[in-house]
């Protein structure tokens, strides 16, 4: 097994650190609720004409009229291209599982929060047909960032007072359904009828929403559903799908990685990633205080499972006694590690923007190529460690 830590690199910050100031207090109101009771990718075919397998591989759609998606590289509808995601805060702790429609997100962030917990963050480009997504918790300011990288329309309930600045931008689209019971300014994005809470948990792990009920906020808010101007296109770098990045290209520097255990970074949680070689997937699973599981979507019953694995090193610091934390997400100084089908090379990433997609170097300075297929994004304090064999 071998352990990892951040390393050091040379360089000056470009960035400053996205800090916020004022009152601790995380309270939010409850918000308003209707009781409300309690889908397949798309698989690739080559079609026999004239050209190559690999030509009719990548450049015709096994359906007339779908497109690759920006998010997996995946076929999707062409009515999907140029659909905003959304992006959905979930907690991650005992108490809120199973998490309902967690496996229908294509990039799923996770990151610290307060308490030693972590929080997830799931962006779902095609999401108008799920039924119930969550459960969903209060907003933390660096998420924010991460979801302006996809032009995503960010969902929560409400949020500590550190997320104001951020979350009343006005290039920020937001749908919460609370506000902070000690500052009514944070009021942008507020819809009540976006959410709704069931009677099989206790508050506040029981509060989700839907496809059709976030596409009626947007509609209420007057949020555009397709792009925005602040729309950066392309955001990862995706090899093709007939010479997938395999990083034997990296020879030695590439190193097993059937596993990747980030308790070191993650102490409650405890996530870690057992690589199949059968379907060259990652599976997702979570030691928490109830032992080793899988970690199950609450829709399907399926396991949460990964092409790629990104583990980005950030600065961080503690706002105050209560554990608030807050993360450098603009930076072109910190390194991290990429894996895919079984092994890992070390990266570097860089941010230079709030809407500039979070871009990932080998250490021969090239954009790294992501396979297609869905990527977990694990932020990591700097200082902590993760192991990986």
């Amino acid at each position: 097994m071998k352990k990892f830590a951040v390393l050091l690199l040379t360089g000056l910050a470009c960035a400053t650190l996205m800090l916020g100031c004022g009152k601790e207090d995380d309270t939010v109101e409850t918000v308003a609720v209707n009781q409300i009771e309690s889908t397949p990718e798309v698989a690739e075919e080559t079609v026999a004409t004239p050209e190559t397998e690999t030509q009719v591989e990548e450049d015709l759609p096994p359906e007339e009229g779908m497109v690759r998606s920006t998010l997996t590289n995946e076929w999707i509808s062409g009515d999907l291209e140029n659909q905003r995601p959304i992006a959905v805060m979930i907690p991650n702790e005992n108490a809120c599982l199973p998490q309902y429609s967690i496996g229908s997100a294509d990039i799923l962030y996770e990151a610290p929060v307060e308490g030693s917990m972590t929080r997830l963050m799931a962006v779902f480009k095609d999401w108008k047909d799920l039924e119930r997504i969550g459960n969903i918790r209060s907003c933390r300011d660096y998420y924010v960032y991460w979801a302006k990288e996809w032009d995503a329309v960010y969902c929560h309930v409400g949020g500590p007072f550190y997320i104001l600045d951020i979350i009343n931008d006005d290039t920020t689209d937001n749908i919460t359904g609370a506000v902070l019971a000690s500052d009514n300014s944070q009021k942008k994005g507020l819809v009540d009828a976006a959410f709704y809470r069931t009677d099989d948990r206790k508050a506040p792990h029981n509060c989700y929403t839907s496809g059709e009920k976030i596409a009626a906020a947007i509609k209420t808010l007057n949020y555009s559903e397709t792009y925005t101007e602040n729309y950066q296109g392309e955001h990862f770098k995706f090899a093709s799908t007939s010479a997938p990045n395999t990083l034997e290209q990296y020879g030695d520097e590439a190193i097993s990685a059937t596993k990747i255990d980030l308790a070191g970074a993650y102490p409650q949680t405890k996530t870690y990633f057992e690589y199949n070689e059968e379907d060259g997937l990652y599976y997702r699973f979570q030691g928490m205080q109830s032992g080793d599981k899988a970690h199950i979507d609450g829709a399907t019953g399926e396991q949460l499972t990964f092409k790629n694995v990104l583990v980005q090193f950030t600065h961080y610091e503690t706002r105050d006694a209560k554990g608030y934390l807050a993360f450098q997400c603009h930076d072109d100084t910190k390194d991290g590690w990429y894996f895919t089908n079984g092994k890992g090379i070390h990266v570097t990433w860089k941010k230079t923007a709030d809407y500039a997609p979070t871009k990932y170097y080998d250490d021969n300075g090239n954009e790294i190529e992501i396979n297609t297929g869905k990527t977990n994004i694990c932020i990591v304090q700097d200082g902590k460690t993760f192991d990986a064999e």
